[in-house]
């Protein structure tokens, strides 16, 4: 496929997933706007999408809960590119594991303000972007399904609200933008290490192949809300214990 001529927006993109999954749509040709708070990471990215031949990505170092930031943003993108076509959002905030009773206040504020508040004000400044691309622009949001998992308490449920605002802006914007949600495989992510510190990769998904997985999904069919689990052949069979 070709993304060639789409912008493409990557919330999360210095490091992890959404540094692989900003590599993948740059090589594609998609013009990458990465947005993390982390400049060494988005400078690396900038190395790399240009060693490999695609478009020098625009840099957004910017950490998602400034609602002046977000807003500058907005209208920067606005006056350079004036659409959106890709929002791909892979930041994401975890807070230590804690029994319900033992969860830190200021853990608990944190996970809200990153993966909650944070998350709806970037949807209040991307909608209108993404309406301009004509009915062809597309929002794919990293979830993940922690409920009922011991000691993820605050993380299950910062997820859980995210997921309930995907799916209702997903139902409100049906005919302007295709809102889906997307469940990456286990990765050797270091957000992952806070959780399993210390598990084998082996038994994990390379970054670099779960990116390309999205591909995919972009060039095909995408229904409202739904949510789409990239999968690798090589662990299908044998998929990681629930919750693993």
């Amino acid at each position: 496929m070709s993304l060639s001529g789409t912008t493409a927006l990557v919330t999360g993109a210095s490091r992890g997933f959404g540094f692989a999954a900003a590599r993948a749509l740059a090589s594609e040709g998609a013009q990458v706007i990465a947005l993390a708070r982390t400049v060494g990471g988005l400078e690396e990215l900038d190395d790399r999408i240009r060693e490999a031949g695609g478009l020098s990505p625009v840099l957004v170092p910017l950490d998602i809960t400034d609602d002046p930031g977000l807003e500058r943003m907005g209208a920067a993108l606005h006056g350079r590119f004036g659409k959106l076509d890709l929002w791909l959002h892979t930041a994401a905030h975890a807070p230590p594991l804690a029994p319900a009773e033992h969860i830190a206040a200021k853990d608990l504020d944190k996970v809200i303000a990153v993966d909650i508040r944070a998350f709806q004000r970037l949807i209040r400044v991307l909608d209108p972007l993404l309406r301009l691309a004509g009915g062809s622009a597309r929002a794919l949001i990293a979830a993940e399904d922690r409920a009922g998992a011991p000691f993820f308490g605050a993380y299950a449920a910062a997820k859980a609200a995210q997921s309930a605002i995907t799916r209702a802006w997903a139902a409100e914007v049906a005919r302007e933008i295709a809102v889906a949600e997307i469940v990456p495989p286990p990765m050797p992510t270091a957000l992952r290490a806070r959780f399993y510190p210390g598990q084998d990769a082996a038994a994990l998904t390379p970054i670099e192949e779960a990116a390309a997985l999205l591909l995919p999904v972009l060039a095909g069919p995408i229904a409202p809300g739904e949510r789409r689990l990239l999968q690798p052949a090589r662990h299908a069979a044998a998929p990681l214990p629930p919750g693993s």
